[in-house]
């Protein structure tokens, strides 16, 4: 099996799982489950999706990025990837500051 044929599997399993995910998560709503346990599964879905959105980035660094770069295309492919990016919410916040509560009183 090849590199490419082994990240397409991956990342189809990947989304495969999450899709399964939500649609026990859409039973848990319908069943009206305690809204904290459907968070927790929520989050997990979206942790999923995460993982899976930085193997696509990597791959489209090792491939096509590295390729485009090589090509003489590189102002190109950073304007393209700058543009996706901003649809990433994650990538546009800013890093969360550690902030100590404060003791009880």
């Amino acid at each position: 099996m090849s590199e490419m044929d082994d990240y397409h599997r991956q990342v189809t399993n990947r989304l495969k799982t999450a899709r399964g995910h939500l649609d026990g998560i859409i039973r848990m709503v319908e069943d009206d489950a305690w809204c904290p346990d459907i968070m927790k599964q929520l989050a997990a879905v979206q942790g999923t999706l995460e993982g899976t959105s930085r193997e696509v980035l990597r791959h489209h660094l090792e491939e096509h990025f590295t390729a485009a770069i090589r090509a003489g295309h590189g102002a190109e492919i950073v304007d393209e990837l700058m543009e996706t990016l901003k649809y990433d919410k994650r990538v546009l916040r800013p890093p969360a500051i550690d902030v100590e509560a404060p003791p009880p009183t």
